[in-house]
This record gives C-alpha cells, structure tokens and sequence, in this order.
C-alpha cells in the first residue's frame, strides 16, 4: 500500500508543479518509469504476499491476539487469575 502512495504522490506532485517530478516527461522514451515503478513494485509485492501465504498468516495472528486478548478480558471481569490458569503465558 506504501508504493501505491507513493505513486500517487509522485503523481500529485508532477500535475501540481512541485519538485523534481514537475521537470518528469511522460514520454516512454523519457521519465515514465519514474511515475510506474511504485505501482509496478506494489503488483509484485501482493502476487508475492498472496501466494507465499503472508496475508493469511497475519491474519491468523491477529484472530488468534483478538481471541487471546477476549479470553484474558472475560477471565478477568470473573475476578479470576489470569496468569495463574493461562499455561502460554
């Protein structure tokens, strides 16, 4: 998602007529891979995540964390020991 930002940014910035991408060309033959290469990096950034199975993993983590964080919750408005009964902890 940074990359796409950054594309973005860089956009923003040569239409504005700010900065060094004011002075870009949008020729193929000039400064175009200057606008694509953070959209070209951020394809290859989700085929990779997608296929190595690193979305699924945090999302996994952050299911697991949700259920850990309501598991301690709910044992603690019970007046129970938390540290006590949790053997991962």
């Amino acid at each position: 998602m940074w990359f796409v930002g950054l594309g973005l940014l860089l956009i923003v910035l040569h239409l504005a007529g700010i900065g060094p991408p004011a002075a870009w060309n949008w020729d193929v033959t000039g400064d175009l891979w200057k606008f694509v290469w953070p959209f070209a990096v951020a394809v290859v950034w989700w085929t990779w995540a997608d296929r190595s199975g690193y979305n699924k993993r945090r999302e996994m983590e952050a299911i697991e964390k949700r259920k850990d964080d309501r598991r301690a919750q709910n044992l603690a408005s019970l007046g129970l020991n938390v540290k006590s009964r949790d053997k991962r902890r």
